[in-house]
């Protein structure tokens, strides 16, 4: 037994044999690699050109379809460099693969959700329910799409969270992305303040924003008075906007209407306190009557 043992540690044929499948496998997982990474650079190199053709896809549908082919192609030549080592390896792929066939068919009725995640990822590119770059929310959280699988979808939080999800357990969308948006902006003055002059004034100030910004669409407009609250009279103002700058506009347009309105005179309200205070003073011994005494102050 030791014997055999050791006339096959000094059998020069065998180290020569396993030295070279040893290579032949560094060398298969070295090229499968470069292959993946220089394909990768192609698929972009390809699309950069795609994108200054006339007829091109939109630049959210463009980074979908980049990532998928981009893994695709992972997927498939990592699977080719596996299938190329256990060949060098001396096992039988060809009996291998007709097995894997079987199992993954036995496989395939026990991974039902696996195989909706699947469908509907292929579904969800298909029909460019919502690509890489979108501000979407999914149920209960919201964020930017950062990757579209076949099987799940990435979600980027505005913490910098990173949401999951099987695309089978997608099953409402609500994409922020698609159209512009509008922001909303409420703006309060005192009840003192001359309204319609007011109003004149603000819109006076709205034409001079899409000069300045380029987010925006269109002018801004001021909808008038919005509501007549206990110490404010309430005016809004909407402002179309490139999808998902309307948080920025509106903060934009509250930091300058504030300076603006300071300039002009116009009184932000705040809050206004009025106190009565009442004395009644002794009866005058001379007449019966009461003599009143009331202290008013107001703060």
């Amino acid at each position: 037994m030791i014997e055999n043992i050791k006339s096959s540690l000094l059998n020069e044929k065998l180290w020569i044999d396993s030295g070279l499948v040893i290579l032949k496998v560094f060398f298969i997982m070295f090229l499968a690699g470069i292959v993946v990474k220089v394909g990768k650079i192609v698929i972009r190199k390809v699309f950069e050109v795609r994108m200054k053709a006339p007829l091109r896809y939109t630049e959210r549908r463009q980074n979908t379809l980049l990532k998928l082919l981009q893994n695709g192609l992972a997927y498939v030549v990592y699977f080719a460099a596996i299938l190329a080592v256990l060949s060098a390896l001396t096992i039988n792929v060809t009996g291998l693969l007709a097995g894997a066939g079987v199992l993954g068919l036995a496989i395939g009725f026990g991974a039902q959700n696996l195989v909706r995640d699947v469908i509907t990822g292929f579904f969800i590119i298909f029909e460019d329910q919502f690509s890489v770059g979108d501000y979407v929310r999914i149920g209960a959280a919201e964020g930017t799409v950062e990757e579209i699988g076949l099987r799940t979808t990435k979600l980027s939080g505005l913490n910098g969270e990173i949401h999951i999800f099987p695309n089978g357990t997608i099953v409402e969308v609500v994409n922020y992305s698609l159209n512009n948006s509008i922001a909303i902006v409420d703006v309060s003055v005192a009840y003192e303040v001359d309204i319609p002059k007011a109003e004149e004034l603000i819109r006076e100030f709205l034409l001079e924003l899409p000069e300045k910004y380029e987010q925006l669409v269109k002018l801004p407009e001021l909808l008038g008075v919005q509501n007549l609250a206990a110490s404010e009279v309430v005016m809004r103002i909407t402002a179309e906007t490139k999808p998902m700058q309307h948080f920025a506009i509106a903060r934009i347009i509250r930091r300058d209407l504030k300076i603006f309105m300071d300039a002009n005179g116009i009184e932000i309200p705040y809050p206004k306190m009025v106190m009565y205070q009442k004395k009644t003073g002794s009866v005058d011994s001379g007449t019966g009557d009461p003599v009143k005494n009331e202290d008013k102050g107001k703060v």
